[in-house]
């Protein structure tokens, strides 16, 4: 939590008391249901809480926005940027049914009421939203062809609707097919920690 309150300073004392809970609420849970790599739990606030708050760095969701996480695996993105944004709407969708059975428990346990999570696939996704976001699901082309349908048209942020992914490593590949329009931010950029560089967020406007 230390190095969550030196990026984000102005966290309010609910804020602050919701993210603080994540960690003996994962802990738990991953001991029973594995949605966090055993070796990397212990990195749960650096690695995934502020991993996931970098899209709070990126861009600040007006209070209505309604934001898709697809692919959430435990809840991220979604549940640490849910909190960031208790006045805009996050529905989180995954495959795999004990991964969202995590991200439910942990929404109800901190009292999450702007979000909710569904076991679902992504082709079968049918509603409307400002933004997808998403940690590293797939190769952006094959992401961008299956939530292409999910923007909605209307507009509510100086941002224009749009995917807003975490990536790391070798990206030309990827964003070769949208090389006029997307845009590459490296994390380094927010954050001094050595384990942020090389990782990216990457925005396309659809």
């Amino acid at each position: 939590m230390e190095t969550i309150r030196k990026y984000f300073k102005d966290l309010s004392e609910k804020q602050v008391t919701q993210l603080e809970a994540l960690n003996e609420l994962y802990h738990d849970w991953n001991s029973k249901i594995n949605v966090i790599s055993r070796k990397d739990i212990d990195n749960l606030y650096l690695h995934h809480v502020l991993h996931s708050m970098a899209i709070a760095k990126a861009i600040n969701f007006r209070a209505g926005t309604s934001i898709l996480d697809f692919g959430t695996g435990g809840g991220f993105p979604g549940i640490p940027l849910a909190i960031m944004f208790p006045e805009c709407t996050f529905r989180l969708i995954d495959g795999t049914g004990k991964k969202i059975l995590v991200a439910n428990e942990v929404i109800n346990a901190i009292g999450l009421k702007n979000c909710r999570a569904e076991q679902m696939r992504g082709e079968n996704e049918k509603g409307k939203y400002d933004f997808v976001v998403s940690r590293a699901v797939m190769p952006l082309p094959d992401l961008a062809k299956i939530v292409r349908k999910n923007i909605s048209t209307r507009q509510k942020n100086a941002l224009p609707n749009g995917i807003i992914c975490l990536k790391g490593g070798e990206l030309q590949a990827e964003i070769s097919p949208f090389k006029n329009i997307v845009e590459t931010t490296e994390l380094s950029t927010f954050f001094e920690e050595e384990w942020f560089k090389q990782k990216y967020i990457i925005y396309l406007p659809v």
